[in-house]
């Protein structure tokens, strides 16, 4: 990965921008949508207007579009999405790309106002870290009920945002997901590092990808599906690489 080169002003504008239109939709959404949160079916329906709007925002305002590969590699139905995860843009698009998707995350992201009441409505599995094997107890039994209503259960394995280039320790609860829930567990790599950083303001225009692999085999050991896992995204995190320089050199001409 190049070291990154100055921002235009341009940029800066353009993502300032995306950023107060998005505080507006946000809190129109959530006002508007209240009704949504009768049934989760209705708010899963809610979310993805919303999350519609935002794609919409950042396709016009900050020049950020997304294609999505290998979703062949998705089943119908219930499995496991372990994903890399480098932003908030991932949380947002993967709504719209898979059919049910029940989120595994911090417990504290469900205190944000309004946001979080969508969040616990549509099922997602809320994980309070500091609780220990009660909580891993706690994310395998909610995991298994979205599993056996058919949903994609999505997790990070790092457990947090990790800028793109840079690695961490996964979490033990990969693991624990691989070895207890009996369905297919589909990596997925990414490179919204480059575009959609963690600063959450500042937006590169360009082209996230979303990479979907064919699912990781079974009967691995704990070291053997770590082992895989980190093989599986290096390989496709050294191709999305050339794609991410792509808009930063692009943006240096400017």
């Amino acid at each position: 990965m190049t070291s990154s080169p100055a921002i235009p002003a341009m940029v800066w504008l353009r993502s300032w921008l995306y950023l107060v239109f998005f505080l507006v939709w946000t809190v129109f959404s959530a006002i508007f949508l209240l009704p949504t949160l009768i049934t989760p079916r209705w708010t899963l329906h809610g979310i993805r207007f919303w999350i519609g709007g935002i794609m919409v925002l950042a396709r016009v305002i900050a020049g950020i579009t997304c294609r999505v590969m290998g979703l062949e590699h998705v089943p119908p139905g219930a499995c496991i999405i372990a994903a890399e995860h480098q932003s908030s843009f991932e949380t947002y698009r993967l709504f719209m790309d898979l059919e049910h998707p029940i989120f595994i995350l911090k417990r504290e992201l469900t205190w944000i106002p309004f946001i979080g009441w969508y969040m616990t409505r549509a099922g997602f599995v809320a994980i309070d870290r500091g609780a220990g094997a009660g909580a891993m107890r706690k994310m395998l039994r909610a995991t298994q009920v979205a599993l056996e209503a058919g949903h994609q259960v999505v997790v990070f394995p790092e457990g947090t945002r990790v800028p793109f280039g840079e690695k961490r320790p996964y979490q033990p609860g990969i693991a624990a997901l691989y070895n207890q829930c009996d369905v297919p567990m589909i990596p997925m790599a990414l490179n919204t590092g480059y575009f959609w950083g963690k600063t959450r303001i500042l937006k590169i225009p360009g082209e996230i990808i979303f990479r979907f692999m064919p699912a990781l085999p079974r009967g691995l050991d704990r070291d053997g599906l770590l082992a895989t896992l980190r093989t599986t995204f290096e390989a496709a995190d050294s191709r999305l690489d050339s794609a991410g320089d792509e808009p930063l050199r692009k943006n240096k001409a400017h």
